[in-house]
């Protein structure tokens, strides 16, 4: 089973207007594989019974257990931090609590980034707990290998350039460098940097 998410069934949004999403969702499949978390379930681009649109592997989860009846559990927080690293890095617009999913063998999944790599900052996340606080010293190598990767790997920029512009890549690396420079997550305003509803 897989979500198929056609083209022809986007509507354009004031900030997104390109009805592209499909892409966005492709794009960050393949910056999740580059960065080796997180749990992003299998997707492709394919043509479909309504087009041209993302298909992604369908990941059987309980739709009652998100974000928010997981986050107590302590085994899982750097799973949930390697998620709120990924959302800046892909400037995720839309993280709500039913984003996050827990399979039945227990891993935990990020679904839904059709709204990421815009050029403005536009991250909104439920996952506020992670923000302004110092980045977790292993997750640090991953973020310099992919930093490296997106500045001297050209296929694998090509390869993005498909999905998404150039201006919104090189926007991209320059919050990955932020990280890197400050090795802490970024501050984000309750009052405006959570997705509605959550």
């Amino acid at each position: 089973s897989a979500i198929y998410k056609p083209n022809n069934g986007e509507k354009p949004l004031f900030d997104f207007p390109n009805t592209d999403l499909y892409k966005r969702e492709y794009a960050s499949y393949l910056l999740s594989n580059e960065l080796g978390w997180p749990n992003i379930p299998t997707t492709v681009v394919r043509e479909g019974p309504y087009g041209i649109g993302s298909l992604q592997l369908y990941i059987d989860a309980d739709p009652r257990i998100t974000y928010f009846e997981m986050r107590s559990n302590n085994d899982l927080k750097t799973e949930f931090e390697k998620i709120a690293l990924f959302d800046v890095i892909a400037n995720n617009a839309d993280r709500k609590a039913g984003h996050c999913i827990q399979s039945k063998n227990n891993i935990i999944w990020s679904i839904d980034h059709g709204i990421t790599f815009h050029s403005s900052f536009k991250l909104r996340t439920v996952m506020l707990e992670y923000f302004d606080q110092d980045i977790n010293p292993d997750l640090l190598w991953p973020l310099q290998e992919l930093s490296g990767k997106l500045k001297s790997d050209k296929d694998f920029k090509k390869i993005l350039s498909h999905q998404i512009s150039e201006h919104e890549i090189n926007a991209m690396i320059d919050r990955l460098d932020f990280l890197l420079k400050y090795e802490k997550l970024p501050y984000l305003d309750p009052n405006r940097n959570i997705p509605w509803p959550l």
